[in-house]
């Protein structure tokens, strides 16, 4: 089973809404917004992609 998907799947359920109970709003869409775009890059990069032959 892949890890990536699983971690991005369950970091923002656990961090976004622990963010924005003790920080605040901004903090929270921040957080989001950085979540977001590492897991896309991760994501990308553990991608099994078929060679070109």
């Amino acid at each position: 089973m892949a890890l990536t998907p699983l971690a991005g799947a369950l970091a923002f359920p656990l961090i976004v809404p622990v963010v924005l109970l003790r920080v605040g709003l901004p903090a929270a869409m921040l957080s989001a917004v950085l979540i977001g775009t590492a897991w896309f890059v991760l994501m990308l990069r553990t991608a099994e992609m078929p060679g070109h032959h």
